[in-house]
C-alpha cells in the first residue's frame, strides 16, 4: 500500500467544500487500502499494528456515519450513486430498505405537508411539486431494484 493515499485525500479535500457524496467514496477507497496493508506480510508488525489502529479509528467514523440519518439521505439523493452504492458496497437489504425509507418519509415529513394558504394555485403548484419530487425519489429508488 501506498501511503500517499492519505496525502492526496488531504490534499484534494483540502482544495474545496466536500460533501458527503464525495467523502464516503473516498473513505471506502482508504479502508480497502488499510485493510489490505494490514494482512500484508511484506509490512513489518510494527506497520501493521499502526495500520489497523488507523482502520480502527476509520471504523469509528464509520460507526457514527450509520447513525446519522443525514448520511443515508444524502447518499441516495446524490445522483451518481443513490441506492446503488449501498447495494455496491454489499450493505444488507434491510439496510438498503431503511436508507430508501428514510428518504421517503423525510420528504413526507418536511415538504409534503407544508403550510399553504388555501389558494387554489398554491394547491396545484404544491401537488405540481409533489409529485415531481415522487417521480425523481421512485427513480432513485427503482435503480436499486
Amino acid at each position: 500500500m501506498s501511503f500517499k493515499i492519505l496525502k492526496d485525500t488531504t490534499l484534494f479535500f483540502s482544495q474545496g467544500t466536500p460533501n458527503l457524496a464525495r467523502v464516503i467514496p473516498t473513505m471506502d477507497l482508504i479502508d480497502k487500502q488499510l485493510t489490505t496493508c494490514s494482512h500484508n506480510k511484506k509490512y513489518s508488525a510494527s506497520i501493521c499494528v499502526v495500520v489497523c489502529l488507523a482502520k480502527q479509528t476509520l471504523n469509528q467514523y464509520y460507526q457514527l456515519m450509520d447513525k446519522s440519518e443525514v448520511y443515508w439521505i444524502a447518499m441516495v439523493l446524490h445522483p451518481h450513486h443513490k441506492l446503488a452504492y449501498f447495494k455496491n458496497t454489499q450493505w444488507e437489504d434491510a439496510w438498503i430498505g431503511t436508507a430508501a425509507t428514510l428518504v421517503h418519509d423525510e420528504f413526507e415529513w418536511s415538504y409534503l405537508e407544508v403550510g399553504i394558504q388555501e389558494n387554489s394555485d398554491d394547491i396545484e403548484m404544491l401537488n405540481t411539486m409533489a409529485h415531481e419530487v415522487c417521480v425523481f425519489l421512485y427513480v432513485c429508488i427503482a435503480q436499486y431494484h
